[in-house]
């Protein structure tokens, strides 16, 4: 794909995105889930009201900037209210987010270029995230949510870019890492598992380096022995050369590719073996990933560790300036004191309380918004219990719910990529019966290893968490499964074999056309009995 169709795609992606944000942020006159906190909370920031919540406060800065812009803004004020202790219209705590959330499929489609300087795999993961309800949904609302993803996100590309650059252009891309991680961290406390994935693949980059580095070691000095043997010994020397000739083979590729104008190829060097692509001049360019041993432990302390905390702390000043019931110190304990008395993870509790294991397979969403009305001539309802069971005809459901499709191909693709791990790291280990590591570490692995490792590490701490926790909780891990789906459909396109892209082919349509089908659900369409359910409701604990 040249540079212009990738920008003109990015950029139609970019606008349906927004334009599915912004369309009738005010159809409901009131508030629409947690807004019934984050809205009140943000405006009581403009209003010098001091209140506590069990969450650092960016998240709600955002929605207080807002809703300050918003009441300069003259032409949308048509609908108003006062939920939020002021007057003033829904879109006005609103529109950030709609805003905001519409470049995470940019910030996700700059992620996939990075990882691979493929444009097809960064449009794809690009319209796939666009096309995902769950933050279409939590990004049309003033909700929080999506700002952990959003910085965390960033937190990462900066780092790809950071890697990308040398001396004072890195030191520049790690500071904004550093604050962007600090910043999701500073609105919900699992923005930190963004950081978690980093430092883990950073470490797991050094194992490998060391590893292959010994392993590179060795196998010199065991050359030069079998040199100095053969010396003695000239029938010895074939079998040596066919040694050598094993040590240098490229691993087998999944996925041929059809013609492109950038070779992949592989360069062995004392510290292990290279993976890049060559321009026509036969130039390695390694991707970001594959230079994370380029980061030492002096980076990772101060860029990675220092910066964010300083961008943590210096966030929580307007918010202790104004609630000065609580310190620094003392706030967070009341913050870790809201979430244990939150209750065990059961639906006693809360009706939609999900454990971590049913989000993957997106077996228990949520409805943010469900009312009922006689007609379509009738507006849509804004406060109030829903009519009787049986009583309506038409039915609005903002419902916090996934592209199913986009989904289940996303976790069928990170299994897919497990077991590209499994097969090139233990496999010919335990036929070779030693663990020395693989001679050549191609880019796909480390595509992988980022993908995998990131998807663990934002899914696997929610195993310890007793409280009652949601589907939402989900995000910070999904979106690494979109850019696995994307990956794996991209390898399908770019397939010599017919019926591989056929199958690239036919997961894209799927996804867009399932998000179509869906979209009612995630904007509040109204609906008839029947197309709400059996027809989008598929299954009861949807409901």
């Amino acid at each position: 794909m040249n540079k212009k169709w990738f920008q003109i795609g990015m950029a139609g992606v970019f606008l349906l995105s927004l334009a599915l944000r912004i369309w009738g942020l005010g159809r409901f006159n009131t508030f629409v889930f947690d807004e019934v906190y984050y809205a009140k909370f943000g405006n009581d920031y403009l209003t010098h009201t001091p209140f506590f919540d069990g969450h650092p406060p960016l998240g709600k800065y955002m929605i207080a900037l807002g809703i300050w812009i918003g009441k300069h803004i003259p032409f949308w004020q048509d609908e108003v209210n006062g939920f939020t202790g002021s007057v003033m219209s829904p879109v006005s705590y609103r529109w950030m987010n709609a805003f905001c959330g519409s470049f995470l499929p940019i910030i996700i489609a700059a992620i996939a270029y990075q990882i691979s300087y493929r444009r097809g795999f960064a449009l794809l993961a690009g319209l796939f995230t666009a096309c995902d309800g769950i933050f279409l949904v939590e990004s049309r609302y003033a909700l929080i949510n999506q700002y952990i993803v959003i910085f965390g996100l960033l937190g990462q590309l900066f780092l790809l870019l950071a890697l990308a650059k040398q001396r004072q252009q890195r030191n520049f891309w790690l500071i904004l890492s550093g604050i962007a991680f600090g910043a999701s961290v500073a609105t919900k406390w699992n923005g930190l598992w963004f950081l978690l994935g980093t430092y883990l693949l950073w470490i797991l980059a050094w194992i490998i380096h060391l590893w292959q580095s010994f392993h590179f070691v060795y196998q010199e000095n065991l050359s030069l022995n079998q040199q100095e043997f053969s010396s003695h010994s000239p029938d010895k020397i074939s079998g040596t050369k066919g040694r050598q000739k094993s040590f240098s083979l490229s691993s087998l590729s999944l996925f041929p590719s059809g013609s492109s104008s950038e070779k992949r190829i592989y360069k062995i060097s004392p510290s292990g073996a290279n993976f890049g692509t060559s321009n026509n001049n036969g130039q390695v360019n390694q991707t970001p990933l594959q230079k994370l041993t380029q980061l030492h432990i002096i980076h990772i302390i101060i860029y990675l560790g220092i910066v964010p905390l300083i961008v943590y702390s210096l966030l929580w000043i307007p918010h202790l300036q104004l609630d000065t019931r609580y310190g620094f110190i003392e706030v967070h304990k009341q913050i870790l004191l809201f979430h244990e008395q939150l209750g065990g993870n059961t639906p006693k509790v809360h009706p939609y309380c999900a454990a971590w294991y049913k989000w993957p397979l997106m077996t228990r969403p949520m409805a943010y918004l469900y009312q009922t009305a006689q007609s379509l001539n009738e507006p849509p309802p804004v406060m109030g219990p829903p009519l009787p069971s049986g009583a309506g005809k038409i039915i609005y459901d903002v419902h916090a719910m996934g592209n199913p499709f986009l989904w289940w191909f996303g976790v069928a693709a990170l299994l897919f990529f497990v077991g590209i791990l499994v097969w090139q790291f233990i496999i010919p280990r335990i036929k070779q019966k030693h663990f020395y590591p693989p001679t050549i570490l191609s880019l796909d692995s480390w595509i992988a290893l980022y993908l995998v490792i990131n998807y663990a590490a934002n899914l696997l701490p929610w195993t310890g968490v007793n409280r009652c926790v949601f589907i939402y909780h989900y995000m910070t891990a999904v979106v690494f499964a979109f850019l696995a789906i994307a990956w794996l459909v991209d390898q399908c396109l770019r397939s010599y074999f017919i019926l591989l892209r056929a199958l690239g082919v036919t997961i894209t349509f799927i996804i867009v056309i399932a998000f179509v089908f869906w979209m009612p659900i995630y904007l509040g369409l109204p609906l008839s009995n029947f197309e709400y359910r059996p027809l989008r409701m598929w299954f009861n604990s949807w409901i």
